[in-house]
């Protein structure tokens, strides 16, 4: 006779047979930083603080928002590169035609920056950022300001690709075993015209909230996640794996907070004081559980032993 052994099985249209013996036990948590094949990023400009409870590190993202600009900026239309009377020879062979008919040519400028703590600066005090470049505006002194003033709004009306949602396994997973879920999302960048302006507008993912549909969350996060290979699925535990309790059905999304920057003609790329946040699609998951029982015989013996793809089911 032969050996009987244990053997798990999904609960539903299985598509395929997996023998799994001994327990179902599952790994322990890694730690968050390792250098082994499955957490091998580092997270920055982040605080953690330890759990008294639990003694666990937790990190502390505060807000979302990106952090404010410290300097200010001038179009200088004068063009002087180093000192009040020193004029960049670039600005005299820079032409600045007409972009559109009965519209006006253009001014060149040179950008400058300096602190927001100098109440008034002196021409010591701004410092050229950009080489010369050209602004279209009867007021080239005041346009800056006026971009400024809506440019959280017209970021966050950007065609910005939320990216997409993923899960390994799925549609199907376990309960009792961790789900890893992650995101496929990247940098845009967008050329928009804005009072006449040409400005490249920016996109940067910045920060994640999972939510899990079970009424799990995780996140803000700067972690993306990623993809594991099929033999680690509901055994390898990464830092944006979800552990689904009960069986169900659940629809998990991610929310993506991006910041952005912004460049004028050209200019330097400044930063955008706000996020724009955008949630995927849900995603459906569905959740099964596993049963146990004694088998005499393999799948390949016995086609239509207990768990296998040719078992009759009730």
């Amino acid at each position: 006779m032969q050996p009987f052994r244990w053997s798990h099985v999904i609960l539903a249209a299985i598509t395929a047979h997996a023998v799994l013996a001994g327990s179902s036990a599952f790994a322990k948590d890694e730690p968050r930083v390792s250098i082994g094949k499955h957490d091998t990023a580092i997270d920055i400009n982040a605080k953690f603080t330890i759990d008294p409870v639990t003694g666990m590190p937790s990190m502390n993202l505060g807000s979302a928002a990106a952090t404010e600009d410290p300097n200010q900026y001038l179009a200088d239309t004068h063009c002087r590169a180093d000192g009040p009377d020193t004029k960049d020879p670039g600005c005299d062979a820079l032409e600045c035609p007409a972009t559109a008919t009965n519209s006006e040519a253009g001014t060149p400028v040179i950008w400058k920056e300096a602190p927001k703590a100098i109440t008034n600066p002196g021409w010591t005090d701004w410092i050229p950022v950009s080489g010369p470049t050209c602004l279209y505006d009867p007021q080239p002194e005041n346009v800056l300001a006026n971009i400024a003033a809506r440019i959280l709004t017209d970021f966050q009306q950007l065609p910005v690709n939320p990216g997409t949602l993923q899960a390994q396994p799925f549609p199907h997973t376990l309960k009792g075993g961790p789900t890893n879920f992650y995101t496929t999302t990247a940098e845009q960048g967008f050329d928009v015209t804005i009072l006449g302006q040409a400005v490249h507008l920016t996109a940067t993912p910045a920060h994640y909230t999972y939510t899990f549909g079970d009424g799990g969350t995780l996140g803000p996060t700067p972690v993306a996640g990623y993809s594991i290979p099929e033999a680690d699925w509901l055994t390898n535990q990464t830092r944006t794996s979800h552990t689904y309790t009960e069986t169900g059905n659940y629809q998990a999304t991610l929310t993506t907070a991006f910041t952005g920057t912004y460049s004028v003609n050209n200019g330097p790329p400044l930063p955008i004081n706000g996020t724009l946040n955008l949630t995927t699609p849900a995603k459906t998951i569905q959740v099964w559980k596993t049963e146990r029982a004694l088998v005499a015989d393999t799948c390949q013996q016995n086609p239509n032993s207990w768990g296998c793809p040719g078992a009759k089911t009730d």
